[in-house]
């Protein structure tokens, strides 16, 4: 299995991978840009050589990035709309410039407008932003959300409809967070249930679109649809679901990122790996 967790690029993109080897990842999830910010200043050679030379030194790949939360191409205002599309369209090009090969985004929220209308807002941002960006091979991933508020995303219906509404869609794919589909009501904690929503999940939108895992366990009960991440088998959760995830032969080739909280020192990413590797079946 492929180990990660999401790294901070405070000082510049270029320290990212060298968190990751500290926290013993394989791989890593990082913002390409701010994430509390519409823009950033335009990556110069100078860092693009130094990101590069980081992620040869140290071996850990980069097999993500996480778009900023300011971004809602849902959003029924036109002026959010338009300014959220074009943030996420800068981040796809700031991820082919640093090859990183996906970019997660939370697919948006209605603000009231109503989910059906939300959800074509997304499926026409998605189809424009491909279509624009034929030249990108950035795979755009929608996570699955926990459906906290009026945020979209949170049954697979919902992502397989967005999906079957977006043209050019070889570069669309899923990010599945454990936190957000056992908040949003789907079970994997117990064997049996964790097969049941694994085919649901197939079924609905297919294994050939999940590129990434976010392993989190959930502060809050099942159902709860409150994104509320915790330390892997401190959670409502329950270890089990780490089990059955890191022993799923279907998914070898996804890397399974953590997004759970921790300091600066990444001793807690580094435990958290550990809990996770201890679960793989010898």
């Amino acid at each position: 299995m492929i180990f990660g967790a999401h790294e901070s690029i405070a000082g510049g993109v270029y320290n990212a991978p060298e968190r990751g080897k500290k926290a013993t990842c394989d791989t890593i999830q990082m913002f390409n840009k701010s994430n509390s910010q519409w823009r950033a200043k335009a990556l110069s050679a100078s860092e693009l050589d130094k990101y590069f030379a980081a992620i040869e030194e140290t071996g850990v790949t980069v097999s993500t990035s996480h778009t900023a939360y300011l971004i809602n191409i849902a959003s029924p205002d036109p002026a959010l709309n338009e300014k959220s599309y074009n943030a996420l369209k800068e981040e796809m090009e700031r991820c082919e410039l640093l090859k990183i090969p996906n970019l997660v985004m939370h697919p948006g929220s209605h603000v009231g407008s109503g989910e059906e209308a939300g959800l074509d807002r997304i499926a026409a941002n998605v189809s424009k932003l491909l279509t624009e960006l034929k030249e990108n091979h950035v795979t755009l991933l929608l996570e699955t959300t926990a459906g906290q508020g009026s945020n979209l995303g949170y049954t697979f219906e919902q992502l397989a409809y967005i999906i079957d509404r977006v043209e050019a869609d070889e570069y669309l794919g899923v990010c599945l967070d454990t936190c957000h589909v056992f908040a949003a009501g789907y079970p994997i904690s117990d064997p049996k249930d964790y097969k049941v929503t694994m085919k649901m999940f197939d079924d609905i939108i297919g294994f050939d679109r999940l590129r990434i895992i976010h392993m989190n366990d959930s502060k809050r009960e099942f159902g709860s649809r409150k994104d509320r991440h915790e330390h892997i088998g401190k959670g409502f959760i329950g270890i089990d679901a780490f089990r059955n995830i890191v022993n799923d032969k279907r998914l070898k080739k996804v890397p399974l990122i953590l997004e759970t909280p921790k300091e600066e020192e990444l001793l807690e990413d580094i435990e958290n790996l550990k809990v996770l590797r201890s679960l793989v079946k010898k």
